[in-house]
């Protein structure tokens, strides 16, 4: 049966939204699994680690899988500290999203997140051969590689992942972007990321929307919805479907997706209409499952529902 997930939260949410995020994933959510931690920046880490056992627990007493996720980029000493404090851990299950965590890891069963660009079956067979038991691919693959590649993971007894909802991940960088924008350096940022809970608005010198910037990563302007193509993506062996967080009723979102896993739509228009009522304003894209530029949104994938 194909499981619905939530990945881990982007952005520099206060701890106290994050305690009242999972604490309502937690009690309403029809999700399946949670990913926990912080991925796109260690300054920000101090500011929930506190609350992760807690987090955990709870997530785990309401019957959620919990799977915690290294940092996406590791540059400092103490991010490689942090990143191999978490490859030592037995439980719960760890995503590794930098190889400075494959390296930590070593042959100890963990899963791959969506960073660390498992592109082909090649890449996923000697993934598989370091340990891997899943794999979360990237949001840019198009539907012909990833029915490859979750043929790939099937047969070597992987379980593959695919983002089908929120900003796609375009790009990490070792300059922080955010604090640049707002005169500040990487160094004393003062964590002004914290004003933009759903990504700092980037627009072309034509005033129209183009990215987001969220610290150090470069994200999609529009969500990645990927629930017309739901059906697809389960018959091609795709064992779980990501939700990215975002600043929206995501307990609403979830329910919209496991509507559509379990039949309960008459039609994928029909939960459209429902994520386009919850996320009003956000453009919806689904052009780089389509093999095209990945802004675009493509009518055609109805034909899949």
């Amino acid at each position: 049966m194909t499981k619905l997930t939530l990945g881990p939260i982007a952005y520099h949410w206060s701890a106290e939204t994050r305690r009242d995020f999972y604490a309502r994933i937690a009690d309403e959510a029809p999700v399946d699994e949670v990913y926990l931690g912080e991925v796109i920046c260690s300054k920000r880490a101090p500011f929930h680690d506190p609350d992760l056992p807690e987090t955990i627990a709870r997530l785990e007493r309401a019957g959620k899988t919990v799977i915690v996720s290294t940092l996406a980029e590791v540059m400092l000493k103490r991010e490689r500290k942090a990143t191999a404090d978490l490859a030592a851990m037995d439980a719960p299950e760890i995503e590794i999203n930098n190889a400075a965590g494959l390296y930590a890891r070593g042959p100890r069963p963990h899963r791959i997140g969506p960073f660390m660009n498992a592109y082909n079956e090649a890449t996923i067979a000697w993934m598989a051969g370091q340990g891997a038991t899943h794999v979360c691919l990237p949001a840019e693959l198009p539907g012909e590689a990833i029915s490859i590649a979750a043929t790939a993971a099937r047969d070597l007894g992987l379980g593959v992942e695919v983002q089908v909802f929120g900003r796609a991940s375009l790009a990490v960088s070792a300059r922080c972007y955010h604090a640049r924008a707002h005169g500040r350096t990487k160094d004393n940022c003062q964590f002004v990321c914290e004003d933009d809970p759903d990504g700092m608005p980037l627009r072309t010198r034509d005033d129209a929307p183009i990215l987001r910037v969220n610290g150090i990563q470069t994200q999609s302007e529009s969500y990645v919805d990927l629930l017309p193509e739901t059906p697809r993506l389960v018959a091609d062996g795709v064992t779980h479907l990501r939700l990215m967080p975002q600043a929206v009723d995501m307990v609403a979102v979830a329910q919209v997706f496991r509507d559509m896993l379990e039949g309960r739509l008459s039609s994928a228009a029909e939960g459209d209409a429902r994520l386009v009522a919850l996320c009003e304003g956000t453009e919806f894209s689904n052009g780089f499952y389509h093999g095209t530029v990945g802004y675009r949104r493509i009518a055609r994938a109805a034909a899949t529902a």
